[in-house]
């Protein structure tokens, strides 16, 4: 039975494809690259997707897991394919000389003489950028990297499979053709950015997207407010989710306090869905009716979807996906509680599986006790 195409506006879940004009004036030549190549219908899979690839590295961590791969990096992308991932999830900075590279923090630390240096990730050209970590070339001295925690720590930058730096368009040519991108924009939360300088970085990720994504499958996210909304201006083709924490933290923006305030700019700036922390909906399920009755898709990120039961109980609830950084163990659960309610069935219409694959199977008597016991511990540690 043939897809059937429909417009992005009228798309409100993450699984379902469609296909509209771009709005992009980048090069002429993308001609049919410019078609909605996007969600391809999945008969309502619960998406998963591998954090910065197969997961961040968390230096402090006692667990190896953690400190495996190097993230965001061609070696991590290519081993979360080698799991049943729908996408991977990485984060894309603009060098000072306009080249898209893959990197999370805004500022990394290297060594000099003795001394550590803080730079600035978009203060780099293309080749600072790449000077620093690994090389391919034998001439070529490594750099050290440091990584400062949260509470002001630092750890030297090291992982059992190490990988160098890349950049937007060495991911497409050479990360596995089996994933989806979600790319995220990272953008600085202590920097007020002009909508000039915006466009820019937007520009210049896009202008690489249309020229190689071909048919993969593509999402756009920000944390930044009025950067969502002007990738979805600079062009219609993929669809744009907002991110947010829905309040754990709060921000002088109040369009970033509340999974309330997320809807609202989703509906203003024509966006197709939230990427929420899972903490947010944990505390308030309500919201993942409210969010579809939108018309918005829902995926959650957060350390405790790498607890299997977690993204059990999501399952359950109703979101739509999941990022985490435990790859391997996460899929393996995924593929055994979501398993299609219609297998066995033949003969079924897309619309009959639809129906069905809502209909999720409910947890056990024992499964929900475990998990009215093990929600509110999670979530308030």
């Amino acid at each position: 039975m043939a897809l059937k195409a429909v417009p992005v506006s009228q798309v409100p879940y993450i699984d379902q494809f469609h296909e509209n004009n771009a709005l992009y004036n980048g090069e002429d030549d993308v001609g049919e690259r410019r078609k909605m190549a996007t969600f391809i219908l999945k008969e309502n899979k619960f998406v998963v997707m591998g954090h910065r690839g197969s997961g961040m590295n968390i230096l402090q961590s006692c667990d190896r897991r953690s400190k495996a791969i190097k993230e965001n990096t061609l070696c991590s992308f290519n081993e979360a394919a080698k799991f049943n991932v729908d996408f991977i999830e990485f984060d894309v900075q603009v060098t000072r000389d306009g080249h898209p590279v893959i990197f999370h923090d805004i500022f990394f630390l290297t060594q000099e003489e003795g001394k550590l240096i803080e730079k600035r990730v978009t203060d780099l050209t293309l080749e600072e950028f790449l000077s620093y970590g690994p090389q391919n070339a034998s001439t070529n001295v490594e750099k050290p990297l440091f990584r400062k925690t949260k509470d002001g720590r630092i750890f030297e930058w090291k992982v059992d499979e190490d990988d160098r730096f890349c950049t937007l368009e060495d991911v497409f040519e050479n990360a596995s053709q089996s994933v989806g991108f979600n790319i995220e924009f990272k953008l600085d939360d202590n920097t007020s950015y002009k909508e000039e300088e915006l466009v820019r970085v937007i520009l210049a990720v896009l202008q690489v997207v249309f020229k190689h994504a071909k048919s993969r499958c593509i999402m756009f996210s920000s944390f930044q407010p009025d950067a969502a909304q002007l990738i979805r201006k600079q062009q219609t083709t993929y669809p744009v989710f907002f991110l947010t924490n829905g309040g754990s933290e709060i921000y002088s923006d109040i369009r970033r306090n509340s999974l309330d305030e997320a809807i609202k700019l989703c509906l203003e700036g024509d966006l197709q869905g939230i990427v929420s922390e899972v903490k947010a909906i944990l505390r308030n399920p309500t919201m993942i009716a409210k969010i579809k009755e939108s018309k918005l898709s829902i995926l959650t990120y957060g350390q405790l979807n790498n607890e299997q039961e977690v993204v059990h109980l999501q399952f359950m609830m109703g979101v739509e996906g999941v990022i985490v950084d435990f790859v391997k163990e996460i899929t393996l659960a995924v593929s055994q509680f979501s398993k299609p309610v219609y297998a066995g069935k033949e003969g079924l219409s897309l619309l009959e599986k639809s129906q069905l694959a809502e209909k999720r199977t409910p947890c056990s008597d024992d499964e929900l006790s475990y998990f009215r016991r093990l929600v509110p511990e999670l979530i308030h540690s």
